[in-house]
């Protein structure tokens, strides 16, 4: 929108890319009420669905291959024109055919080369195309079809495949009963007609087994999960196996309802933590439970009711049974987790930062307070240190950095920034990770008209001759989130209205620069601030705030790079991960010195990889060695003993 006074809002389905803001898709899948969502621009719709719960058939990791992510652009919303942009290759540009191709006449959604391969040309004309190369630049409807097959590979994560192997398994048999002559014992007779597992059967399977055999006149499901017989049920439930996945966020937890049969999503809902009346942060947290005994119980126990009314929710909005859910995996730091399981966190908030353990023994669901199946598992991903826990395992598994022999930087923004880097053959070590303070600032803490990014938060922020503002809601702006606030000053420093040391320039200067913006650089309290909308401002204490934020995590991944030796022209691609990553422009991130000065295609928005490395851990045995493995293949470099941590970090306050 263009701000116009304190009322002004973005108008609903403008569909305008301002080079920063969100677009907006309604996916219609069959027998699935309509879903709207909103995600960064460039994301395929594809991945959009995928984030979202709704899942397209495909096999081949977002390559155009496999020709099975099929759908059908039946509208657009009111916009510039640009509709959907079209890639030959997942991450891309410029893969069109001849002059746009024209074959795709009456849709607004460029044909790609490889559309003509999967649809004839009556088909393009009515709008399908492969969803995996079509990159949302504006409002869209899309015709999802029903699944064709239920494939034997997923696509997760940032163009991740992943053969499914669960530890889930189900096999229906039908017994012999048993006779005078044949008293085999219950279990053994089951057990016999296994023929491809030998699983060791619990108290709770021998409980069950002969009552459900017999009511079921012989005709069971065994569950196995891993190599224990968990279960015996009564006739053919074997297509009916499903787990949750959980990123477990300081603010914000995350649960998907997984298919385990076919590796789709069913439901994904989220919320913020329970545990927010105690801190907005771990530091806080960790205080509160030094600070009062009964603070660990109370904070262990809003987090399982976070959790178990997720878990309930995804489960009701699926249609599943959570009696059917035999498996969770979590993902989160290691304040969190350990918080979670009632464990004092207390070494983790004081030197020298000493996690309980870095992977944990076999869990049960019940241990986190879930009301799933009495007997469902639970994997807690793996952690690296205090500050670089499960979460970021998870997202460098989803993301496939150690697979890759690119160069790569992985940077996962918040109050405390986790940031990976390699691998790199031929220099020391594979892969690096370290962590930064980062603090509060993008979280809207700490900045005079911060909030967190909810309804009324300018997400966005454009300077033309006047001021163009993307508001979470579509209503009035009541403050600025984390995303908006980086925007707002690499806005600021493109039209030179801040300088390089971070001040606001003198009054004559800003006139010279940018008159139909000078007037809104006025005082408040005595301290010099620009007005965004009504009341809502950027002051010059909040630039300084970014400045420490971005100085410190700029601090960091150049520290990793100076470990290998390596220079920042080398770098092939950087990850922007979590929620904000996903929010926050590129252009204005390289603006302003957060992340590498490289060309806007090589800086990728993740998305919410450390739930995606929970999917992993559920839909394969093998995915979850893997980040077991991950253990020893990534060495942490502790910044806070660096001698040239301060100088470095001096140097990179200026933008």
């Amino acid at each position: 929108m263009t701000e116009q006074g304190p009322a002004a809002g973005r108008g609903p389905g403008t569909g305008r890319d301002t080079g920063s803001g969100r677009v907006r898709l309604r996916l219609l899948a069959e027998g699935r009420p309509p879903r709207e969502v909103s995600v960064p621009p460039g994301v395929s719709v594809f991945e959009a669905a995928s984030w979202n719960g709704v899942a397209i058939d495909s096999t081949c990791g977002g390559h155009g291959t496999c020709r099975k992510c099929r759908i059908r652009v039946t509208a657009r919303g009111a916009d510039d024109g640009n509709g959907v942009s079209a890639t030959g290759e997942a991450g891309d540009p410029g893969d069109l055919g001849e002059a746009g191709d024209p074959d795709g006449a009456g849709c607004p959604v460029p044909v790609s080369r490889l559309d003509p391969r999967a649809f004839g040309p009556e088909q393009l004309r009515e709008g399908w195309r492969l969803a995996c190369l079509a990159r949302a630049v504006s409002d869209l409807e899309v015709e999802i079809p029903p699944l064709a097959t239920r494939p034997k590979a997923a696509t997760v994560g940032v163009g991740r495949q992943v053969i499914l192997r669960p530890a889930v398994q189900k096999r229906y048999v039908e017994l012999a009963e048993p006779t005078l002559t044949d008293q085999t014992p219950d279990l053994e007779r089951l057990l016999a007609a296994l023929d491809d597992l030998e699983p060791v059967p619990d108290l709770h399977a021998v409980r069950a087994a002969g009552k459900v055999m017999r009511a079921a006149d012989f005709k069971v499901t065994a569950v196995v999960v891993d190599d224990v017989l968990i279960d015996v049920e009564p006739g053919d439930t074997s297509g009916s196996r499903y787990g949750v996945a959980f990123d477990l966020g300081t603010t914000t937890v995350v649960a998907t309802l997984l298919d385990l049969s076919s590796g789709t999503p069913v439901a994904v809902r989220s919320m913020l933590n329970l545990q927010q009346p105690s801190g907005a942060d771990v530091i806080s947290r960790i205080s509160a439970t030094m600070l009062d005994p009964s603070a660990l119980d109370r904070l262990r126990d809003a987090a399982r009711e976070t959790m178990d009314q997720l878990a309930r929710e995804v489960c009701e909005e699926g249609g599943v049974s959570p009696g059917h859910v035999y498996e969770v995996a979590l993902a989160g730091n290691a304040t969190m987790v350990q918080l979670a399981l009632g464990i004092d966190p207390e070494p983790l908030g004081v030197a020298p930062f000493v996690m309980a353990t870095r992977a944990l023994p076999a869990l049960l669901a019940s241990d986190l307070g879930l009301r799933l199946h009495p007997r469902a598992r639970a994997v807690v991903l793996p952690a690296l240190g205090a500050y670089v826990g499960g979460d970021i395992v998870a997202g460098v598994l989803a993301s496939g950095m150690d697979r890759d022999r690119r160069l790569r930087l992985f940077i996962d923004v918040g109050t405390n920034c986790e940031i990976v880097l390699g691998p790199f053959e031929g220099r020391a070590g594979r892969l690096l990770a370290t962590a930064a303070p980062a603090g509060p600032a993008f979280e809207g803490a700490q900045i005079r008209c911060g909030m967190r990014a909810s309804a009324g938060a300018i997400e966005t922020v454009r300077l033309t001759p006047s001021v163009e503002l993307g508001v979470i809601g579509d209503v009035a702006p009541a403050g600025l989130c984390g995303s908006g606030l980086v925007d707002a000053v690499a806005e600021l420093l493109r039209v030179g209205l801040l300088d390089r040391s971070g001040r606001f320039v003198p009054e004559a200067q800003a006139v010279r620069l940018a008159p139909e913006l000078a007037g809104r650089l006025t005082t408040v309290g005595g301290e010099r601030v620009f007005t965004l909308a009504g009341d809502v401002f950027l002051s010059q204490r909040d630039v300084r705030e970014l400045q420490f934020a971005k100085a410190a995590i700029a601090t960091g991944w150049r520290l990793l790079l100076a470990e290998y030796g390596a220079a920042e022209s080398e770098i092939q691609q950087v990850l922007l991960a979590g929620s904000f990553g996903s929010y926050l422009s590129p252009a204005s991130a390289v603006r302003v010195g957060l992340v590498p000065d490289l060309a806007l295609p090589r800086i990728v928005s993740a998305g919410n990889v450390a739930g995606e490395g929970a999917k992993l851990a559920l839909l394969s045995v093998q995915e979850r060695a893997g980040a077991l493995a991950l253990l020893e293949e990534i060495h942490y470099v502790e910044l806070s003993d660096r001698p040239d941590f301060n100088d470095r970090f001096v140097d990179l306050l200026a933008f």
